[in-house]
């Protein structure tokens, strides 16, 4: 299918966003829908979800766990574009994290998009055009003491990504991940409390000593530039864009 053109060049495409309620996932919602796409939003947080602002015709709201990896075959496949964005944090250095926690973190990251992607393949492919982007991080490419299960997940996301960039290319689908430094999100917020546990300190500290000390620009990304980012990658000027990891981390990997 070509790409459409004009004002709204996602107009006549779904697309699925998880970890919809609220941050990242709410802001590439509205972004999506600026673009002409209908939107099917999906989160636990049927509060969150309720509160989201869209059109009626191109909002639908799903709740869904995707820690429930066998519920997800119930979720809609006719998308034209996914965004595996939801996810969760738990902080514990290893000999303390526990299991139940590491496998719930991989189940909800890692395995979700999986099958997620999994399922939506074959409407892409019979359409000849798919955009899958995975909100991964700067966590994706660099790891942190305490974090083990999200820096596995992340790392396993990138890996993922790529393989589906390469096996998708011929029909026309695209496979790129986002990578953000810390963004200004609930996940975020209340990782600053988690943080100044472990390490003993504050969390005015934990900010400035461990969120921001790695980033060259000091201040946290804001949601709407990692929206902006997923909608350039589902946008017609990133057609030959895929197996890409686009960071926005204010210069951390550039250490």
């Amino acid at each position: 299918m070509s790409e459409p053109e004009g004002p709204a060049p996602l107009a006549g495409r779904r697309a699925l966003v998880t970890g919809a309620a609220g941050g990242i996932g709410a802001a590439c919602v509205a972004h999506l829908l600026a673009q002409g796409a209908h939107v099917i939003a999906l989160d636990r947080d049927l509060v969150g979800l309720k509160s989201l602002d869209g059109p009626p015709d191109r909002l639908d709201r799903l709740t869904c766990d995707l820690a429930d990896l066998d519920g997800l075959v119930a979720l809609p496949r006719d998308v034209d574009i996914l965004v595996n964005n939801a996810g969760i944090q738990h902080i514990a250095p290893v000999q303390d994290f526990p299991p139940d926690r590491f496998d719930q973190i991989l189940a909800i990251m890692l395995q979700a998009p999986f099958r997620l992607i999994r399922q939506v393949l074959p409407h892409m492919y019979d359409r000849g055009w798919g955009r899958i982007v995975n909100v991964s991080s700067v966590h994706g490419l660099r790891a942190s003491e305490f974090k083990a299960a999200y820096v596995a997940a992340k790392h396993g996301l990138e890996g993922l990504s790529k393989v589906v960039a390469i096996e998708a290319g011929a029909h026309g689908v695209t496979s790129n991940c986002v990578n953000p430094a810390y963004v200004r999100t609930p996940l975020v917020e209340g990782q600053v409390a988690d943080q100044a546990a472990s390490h003993g300190i504050s969390e005015d500290e934990v900010l400035e000593r461990i969120m921001l000390e790695p980033v060259v620009v000091k201040r946290l990304v804001e949601p709407r530039e990692v929206a902006d980012l997923v909608g350039f990658l589902c946008g017609p000027s990133a057609t030959s864009v895929t197996g890409s990891s686009y960071v926005m981390d204010g210069g951390w990997t550039a250490r």
